[in-house]
């Protein structure tokens, strides 16, 4: 009974339902329109979006900051370092062989020019002066008596011929021995300051040896030596400003530069005179010389915002009147501990001094002044900054420094 019910049981089915399939199509259909009307952008764009695709895209410019700099005139100093030479500086020799008897100065003294140093002893030379006067006085008979008696006829001519020379060599030697006299006094050839004194009382001392040494440092010369590059700014009456190790200053002359090169250092030696009127600066110590040789127009600038081009050039970049990036190279004129003085730039200029390293020369950029401008991350890669170091002045070089403030920081003295 139960199998029979089962059998007629119908199975269910929509298929044969007239409205069965009708939610597919529904389906289908809002499908399709929606993907008709979103690719109805690309098949049919609008006008907008026709003109938008026409117009060409152009990069956003980079936003740098500038700094507006106008050059200042700056004096050029030449920098080097010398030595301070005694004016004057001589050897005392003897001049005769003999036994010293006196010593009237001593190591230390200043000496006025012909100044007694020594002397030596007299004894043998007076005698032999009392000699050779003798000898005088006895060839002056001879002439006197052969002259009297040529005037009589009882002499030759050839007699008073002999006493004649005879007469002469007497009298040469008295003053060789008065000469010789003279000798035994030793003076100072100028005035100055006995640096050295070799002899003592009772020594004795031959012809041609050395007795003392007299130096005379009023005034001073500093001797230096100028590069190459550097000589035709040097000339002979310029004024040189010289500061000594010991702490004095003072102001000195260019008196002597030299026109032949050395061989070994190809420099050309000069000399500045420097008064010492009372000889206070000792000879031979050191000096640093800084002769000012002209002006130049240059802009002082920080070091940080130097760039080097492609090829390796030391520059600055600026901003054009049409915000274009120029890029100028410069030469360092001076360094300071504040800043460094470069030439090479317009006389006014807006500097790139935040940014210069994401810019290249030619490219537009959006100019920002410096002041309302915050400086670049710190992870953001810096241009390429060369370090540029203070002149120290262990040699000459050519510098420049600002006319209202010649303080220099020697170095670049390039001189430069």
């Amino acid at each position: 009974m139960t199998e029979n019910k089962s059998e007629n049981r119908e199975i269910l089915s929509f298929e044969s339902d007239r409205g069965s399939n009708r939610s597919r199509w529904v389906a289908g259909g809002l499908a399709l329109a929606i993907t008709v009307w979103m690719g109805s952008g690309y098949l049919l764009p609008s006008e907008s979006a026709r003109e938008a695709a026409r117009a060409p895209v152009s990069p956003r410019a980079v936003s740098v900051a500038v700094r507006r700099s106008v050059a200042e005139p700056v004096q050029q100093i030449f920098v080097a370092e010398g030595q301070a030479l005694p004016d004057r500086d001589t050897t005392v020799r003897a001049e005769v062989s003999g036994q010293i008897a006196e010593v009237l100065v001593e190591r230390g003294d200043d000496l006025e020019a012909g100044q007694v140093i020594a002397r030596f002893d007299l004894a043998a030379r007076q005698a032999d002066l009392r000699r050779a006067e003798q000898e005088l006085e006895r060839a002056q008979r001879e002439f006197d008596n052969a002259s009297a008696l040529v005037e009589r006829g009882i002499a030759t001519v050839d007699r008073v011929a002999q006493a004649r020379a005879t007469l002469a060599a007497a009298q040469a030697s008295v003053s060789e021995t008065q000469e010789a006299i003279n000798d035994t006094e030793i003076r100072a050839p100028f005035a100055g300051r006995l640096e050295a004194m070799d002899i003592n009382i009772g020594e004795i001392v031959t012809a041609g040896a050395d007795v003392g040494r007299i130096v005379d440092n009023t005034p001073l010369e500093i001797s230096i030596q100028i590069p190459q590059q550097s000589l035709r700014a040097i000339k002979v009456g310029q004024m040189a400003e010289v500061a000594f190790i010991t702490g004095e200053t003072a102001t000195g002359e260019v008196r002597f530069v030299a026109t032949s090169a050395d061989a070994e250092t190809r420099t050309f030696m000069a000399r500045i005179e420097v008064a010492n009127a009372d000889g206070a600066i000792p000879a031979g110590i050191s000096a640093r010389l800084r002769i000012p040789t002209g002006q130049q127009t240059a802009h002082f600038v920080s070091p940080a915002i130097l760039s080097l081009d492609t090829d390796g050039t030391l520059g600055i970049k600026t901003v054009g009147e049409d915000n274009v990036v120029e890029f100028h190279r410069i030469d360092i004129v001076q360094a300071q501990t504040d800043g460094i003085w470069v030439s090479g730039l317009p006389d006014e200029t807006r500097i790139i001094s935040i940014g210069q390293g994401f810019v290249n020369d030619g490219e537009t950029v959006d100019p920002q002044p410096e002041e309302g401008m915050a400086p670049p991350p710190a992870d953001d890669a810096p241009s390429a900054t060369p370090q540029v170091a203070e002149e120290t002045g262990t040699d000459s070089r050519m510098i420049k420094t600002d006319a209202t403030d010649d303080t220099a920081s020697s170095a670049p003295e390039v001189d430069q």
